[in-house]
């Protein structure tokens, strides 16, 4: 399977998180490959400085988790591109007034639905939004 991870996955996978036990047994059950996007990673980045502002990370622990990301992302990954019509069609999905998305939730559903892959995600809005459009989600 290709997955597709956002950073509430990525973020559990690679840090103390309460959602550590269950990405990583989605890993190893589903053994995807993963496919990430530069706005995961935007993301990803973005968790780990607020929690480090928040002082629930310390400075080390922060550089720490950053550079395991890095390592993971360089190694273990494939990387798709955001792309202009991923926006379009992002923005198609917010103009929908039946779905309740946020941008970088709809982008991260266009950008799988571009990639072909399964999205994983621990956001049940952005599960039910995908489930609509008709992307494959997968049970993170």
């Amino acid at each position: 399977m290709i997955a597709y991870l956002d950073a509430s996955v990525l973020v559990a996978l690679l840090t103390a998180d309460t959602f550590n036990a269950r990405a990583e047994e989605f890993v190893a059950s589903f053994m995807p490959i993963p496919v990430l996007s530069d706005l995961a990673s935007a993301e990803f980045a973005s968790v780990i400085a607020r929690r480090f502002r928040m002082k629930i990370l310390t400075e080390a622990e922060a550089r720490d988790a950053l550079s395991a990301f890095d390592a993971w992302a360089a190694s273990e990954v494939s990387w798709v591109e955001c792309t202009p019509a991923d926006i379009a069609r992002a923005t198609a999905f917010m103009r929908r007034l039946d779905l309740s998305l946020r941008t970088a939730d709809a982008i991260h559903i266009a950008i799988a639905q571009h990639a072909g892959a399964t999205l994983a995600t621990f956001d049940a809005q952005m599960l039910a939004a995908a489930r609509v459009l008709g992307v494959p989600i997968a049970a993170a």
